[in-house]
């Protein structure tokens, strides 16, 4: 099963400290063997990857791989691959335009549903997919309802049209699945413009999240460790697939989302 978090902070600075604070959460097992990772970000108005897609033998180290990154929206995601290959083009976070996208979980009966999933994309977005993954094809089945909407490239989409596509999208893929008598999918997944994170809990393992005031344990490796104003750092972090429960993380109930806007407002939404 596959990992994946969505971070959102008022001090693009201050990222590292951040993801320190919350290394235990972010931790990646050893002996979890994961497959490929990769995260996406913001930075400087564009929306920038970096992406293993052959992760190897050594452990996926969330602040080396952040090291000297400042980005107030950033996701990050560790495959474990059930569906496609092991290339950049089934490696998440997938991109398209300003959207970022991590999905964790696996679509019942894939083979006989992709045909169907991709005839009801756009002719646009059709182009645009460039793997073979269930994932990108949920990203981009989310995407063709947020066009339908207006607001693909609205950068000030409201979180309720992104839970109108999310739940258009989770509609669509469990008819498509019930027609080849399919099991019930799991679909968490986490979808940012950067400007709005929506997190997805849909049948996976748990899905938790923290909003922090202050960072309470400073990096001491960081070059900028001391004489820090960190009282005034805030941000939200929602991870899925954590193994334990977190001090100060909620549990995302099954068949919801949250929302969580760049002026760090979080938001709960029923999709199912």
């Amino acid at each position: 099963m596959a990992r994946l978090f969505g971070y959102m902070g008022n001090f693009s600075e201050r990222l590292r400290h951040a993801l320190y604070q919350e290394r235990e959460v972010l931790a990646v097992s050893e002996s979890s063997r994961p497959d490929a990772w990769g995260i996406g970000f913001y930075q400087g108005g564009e929306v920038l990857h970096k992406k293993r897609p052959f992760a190897g033998p050594e452990r996926v180290d969330w602040l080396a791989v952040t090291s000297g990154l400042r980005a107030d929206c950033l996701v990050g995601h560790v495959r474990h691959a059930t569906i496609g290959d092991l290339r950049a083009d089934n490696t998440q976070p997938f991109r398209f335009r300003s959207w970022l996208f991590a999905h964790s979980g696996t679509v019942s009966r894939f083979e006989a549903v992709r045909p169907r999933l991709l005839e009801g994309l756009p002719d646009f977005l059709r182009r645009s997919v460039r793997g073979d993954t269930d994932s990108e094809l949920i990203f981009y089945a989310i995407l063709s309802f947020l066009h339908d909407a207006g607001q693909l490239d609205n950068p000030d989409v409201a979180p309720e049209a992104i839970t109108d596509a999310l739940r258009a999208t989770v509609a669509q893929v469990d008819r498509l699945v019930a027609e080849f008598r399919g099991e019930r999918s799991s679909l968490d997944c986490i979808l940012t413009n950067g400007r709005t994170i929506m997190a997805l809990h849909r049948g996976g393992p748990p899905m938790r999240w923290a909003e922090r005031k202050g960072i309470m344990q400073v990096d001491p490796a960081a070059k900028d460790a001391k004489n820090l104003d960190l009282d005034a750092v805030r941000y939200v972090l929602v991870v899925g697939g954590a193994t334990k429960p977190s001090i100060g993380y909620s549990d995302l109930p099954d068949g919801s989302a949250i929302a969580i806007t760049r002026d760090l407002e979080v938001r709960t939404f029923s999709i199912t």
